[in-house]
């Protein structure tokens, strides 16, 4: 028992009860090449065993782990080119990420220098031209309170979405602990990406491989899809040590009628919902608030942590977390967090490669801990 749990702190609710040490060289700077050769750490019981709470595969075995009439269900969002690089009229150089779009061709984004733009700050952005001959800029229009970001009202036709020239302006953005990467802008994106909107890809899905999906279908195993734009919620960092009081930043979700039809006929005939990465349950979960799992467009905010009370999802395939991050925290809600850092003693033990490029871990629906009601 730690000095905190002695002095009668709840750890399961209290942010310093979600940190590890993670060896630098752990972090994964290039993705595994196929990408269904990266490692797979399963979990498949409630027992954690005091040596290996979890057993070591390589995620092209899932085709040996799932069974017929489960359901995958994955993210088709698709990352944009959200890093911007520009300038103001005196010169000065600028770092644009872009966030989430408010109203037509008004996007939220983090800007840097961020103190020197006030509301009317013209960013001219550089790289190719538009077909008119003009350079892309932008004006800011106000501060955002929330995430200390800027609104930046982009200069373009009516008829032309800002995602249709970004090509031409923008690069697809890695995250900070990704420092030296020669992977390709593809290898950020999962091979069933088709909805243009995440500033991050979901990176359990980056695994799978065009020929595994269709083995999977062979076999029996279904997939559904839904949207959730992967934005700044995943990454803003827990800042409370009451987890409880953590405010998460609303994201945009569609989960189609078609999705839930599926996820309702797969339970009712026998089968397990498998949610692919983080994203795909806090869209499953917060589109089943009302009690019952609807078809949903539109934002949520919803936070996960132990205590929560599973409605949708039953087993998930996830990649490793920062410490003291919202994602940890979710996956906890799913297995424990005492457990949950064991099997990541045991990943570091075993050097598995960790974050976004890294290896993934699948927990099966018998290893949760609500294994019974399933």
């Amino acid at each position: 028992m730690s000095n905190l749990e002695n002095q009668g702190v709840d750890l399961d609710r209290s942010l310093s009860g979600y940190d590890y040490e993670l060896p630098t060289e752990l972090i994964a700077q290039n993705p595994a090449v196929p990408r269904d050769s990266s490692r797979l750490l399963v979990i498949d019981s409630l027992s954690t065993g005091v040596e290996k709470p979890a057993l070591d595969y390589i995620f092209r075995d899932l085709v040996e782990i799932l069974k017929p009439g489960d359901l995958l269900v994955m993210n088709n969002t698709k990352v944009i080119p959200a890093r911007l690089y520009g300038r103001k009229s005196t010169g000065a150089e600028v770092e644009v990420l872009l966030l989430e779009e408010r109203q037509h061709n008004c996007w939220l984004a983090l800007v840097k220098p961020g103190k020197y733009f006030k509301p009317g700050t013209q960013i001219i952005f550089d790289g190719q031209k538009l077909a008119a001959g003009n350079e892309l800029t932008a004006t800011v229009v106000e501060r955002d309170e929330a995430t200390g970001g800027r609104l930046l009202q982009f200069d373009l036709p009516e008829n032309v979405p800002l995602v249709q020239v970004l090509e031409k302006f923008g690069e697809i953005p890695l995250p900070p602990y990704i420092n030296a990467s020669s992977a390709a802008d593809e290898q950020y994106q999962t091979v069933y990406a088709q909805e243009q909107g995440a500033i991050a890809a979901p990176t359990a899905g980056l695994h799978f491989t065009p020929e595994l999906l269709q083995k999977l279908r062979d076999i029996g195993i279904n997939q559904a899809f839904l949207t959730l734009h992967v934005g700044v919620g995943t990454f803003r960092p827990v800042e409370v040590e009451d987890v409880t009081t953590h405010q998460m930043h609303e994201e945009w979700i569609e989960v189609s009628n078609a999705t839930v039809e599926k996820i309702k006929a797969t339970k009712a005939a026998g089968g397990r919902i498998i949610a692919v990465g983080t994203t795909v349950v806090r869209a499953l979960e917060g589109a089943a608030q009302s009690g019952d799992l609807q078809p949903y467009v539109g934002k949520v905010n919803l936070f996960i942590y132990p205590g929560y009370q599973w409605r949708v999802v039953q087993g998930l395939i996830t990649n490793f977390h920062l410490p003291r991050s919202s994602l940890l925290m979710l996956v906890s809600a799913l297995i424990g967090r005492e457990r949950l850092l064991k099997i990541y003693e045991q990943a570091i033990a075993s050097r598995y490669r960790f974050y976004s490029f890294g290896d993934a871990m699948l927990i099966l629906p018998q290893a949760t801990i609500n294994a019974g009601d399933w």
